[in-house]
């Protein structure tokens, strides 16, 4: 007769993954403090920090559909390209403020339709508030359920101007799809927004 005492389970490995997408919106509203803070300073690292410590427990996320993974390679180029709009935009804004000391018309501005292929509201969300951060365009409006944006658009006074807009604001959320792994809507319609 053999003696079969039952095997404790091996303890789960630490999930680091777990950790990882608590950890990310932690870091995201810490750079969002600091940047509309316009300087970095430990100070505001650490006021930011305690900010979204606060807004994360008073305010807990849904959790996220998807892979829950940032991919880095993809995230690395979002972020570069986010970078590069905010350069390109803050010299545009900057060139655009000149010229309206300047005796003349005054500068024109469109609101800007935007419909997003993604279904996701994390996704909409992220470009929102990429597209708010950068000089130039603020976002008015977002619609979840029709998955379209409306933002204001310094400078957007022709249709080659609202082309170039949507077409920024189509490859920056074709990079956070990338980076995040958000699958786009399933045979969601193509058709284009006045």
């Amino acid at each position: 007769m053999t003696d079969r005492t039952p095997v404790p389970p091996r303890p789960a490995p630490p999930d680091s993954g777990g950790l990882l997408r608590r950890a990310v919106p932690v870091v995201w509203l810490v750079l969002v403090w600091v940047l509309l803070w316009g300087t970095f300073s430990w100070a505001n690292v650490l006021g930011g920090l305690v900010v979204a410590l606060v807004v994360l427990l008073v305010f807990p996320l849904p959790p996220a559909p998807g892979r829950n993974w940032l991919r880095p390679g993809a995230t690395l180029r979002t972020v570069r390209r986010f970078v590069a709009d905010l350069l390109v935009s803050s010299v545009q804004v900057a060139r655009q403020s000149l010229e309206a000391l300047r005796p003349g018309p005054p500068i024109r501005s469109s609101v800007v339709a935007v419909r997003l292929a993604s279904s996701s509201e994390f996704v909409m969300a992220m470009a929102v508030g990429m597209l708010s951060l950068v000089p130039g365009s603020v976002v008015i409006e977002a619609r979840p359920q029709e998955r379209t944006i409306y933002a204001h658009v310094l400078g957007a006074d022709d249709a080659e101007a609202v082309a170039a807009f949507r077409t920024q604001v189509a490859v920056l959320e074709t990079d956070l799809v990338e980076a995040l792994g958000r699958p786009p809507a399933a045979g969601a319609p193509s058709e284009e927004i006045p």
